[in-house]
């Protein structure tokens, strides 16, 4: 399966779990340091609509999600601005500039896409306290492309991506190595 599709089946997933998420919610803390639902719906926001606008322009620049009086509104526009963006093939092969990340083929940008849709999918329903289970495809669509991710901590850093790897021992889950290699431990439970 495609990677677009991958994603687009993905973020329906996100969806329902958005979906489920109340005012309330939005100040529950998160598996990303120092975000609360409200900063991680604000970022899914906000690369949405920043990866639309790359796709329609050549380039989006940094981009800060808005989600205005209604969280869940918001979110469904911007990954409707996505899919609608990324729905032609010759995209795929278009040079987009991606925020402050750099200059990828629209393919690549695809790919970037679904291991953050995957990855805060699996955000999302830690902090609500709901079951997730992506898809085993993408999965391994995220984990192949998160392999080739420089590990540095310091680049890491400098980028502002992801936080440095955390190291699981033992033969663990291919979702388990994904969210280590992103800098989640797969262990993470929200505080009371």
């Amino acid at each position: 399966m495609h990677t677009r599709e991958l994603d687009r089946r993905s973020l329906l997933i996100l969806d329902e779990l958005v979906a489920t998420a109340t005012p309330a919610d939005l100040d529950l803390p998160t598996p990303c340091a120092g975000w609360t639902l409200a900063d991680l719906l604000r970022h899914q926001v906000g690369e949405n609509n920043g990866f639309a606008i790359a796709v329609r322009h050549g380039s989006a620049p940094d981009w800060d999600g808005d989600l205005g009086d209604h969280a869940y509104r918001a979110y469904a526009a911007s990954v409707d601005a996505y899919l609608a963006a990324f729905a032609d093939d010759a995209v795929l092969d278009r040079t987009l500039t991606i925020g402050g990340l750099g200059d990828y083929p629209g393919h690549i940008a695809a790919r970037m896409h679904l291991i953050d849709t995957v990855v805060h999918g699996w955000d999302l329903a830690k902090t609500l306290g709901r079951p997730y289970e992506p898809l085993p495809e993408a999965v391994r669509d995220a984990l192949e492309f998160a392999e080739r991710i420089p590990a540095d901590p310091e680049v890491r850093r400098q980028r502002g991506t992801f936080a440095p790897v955390v190291e699981l021992a033992g033969d663990v889950p291919e979702f388990d190595r994904l969210l280590g290699l992103l800098g989640r431990s797969p262990g993470w439970e929200r505080p009371n």
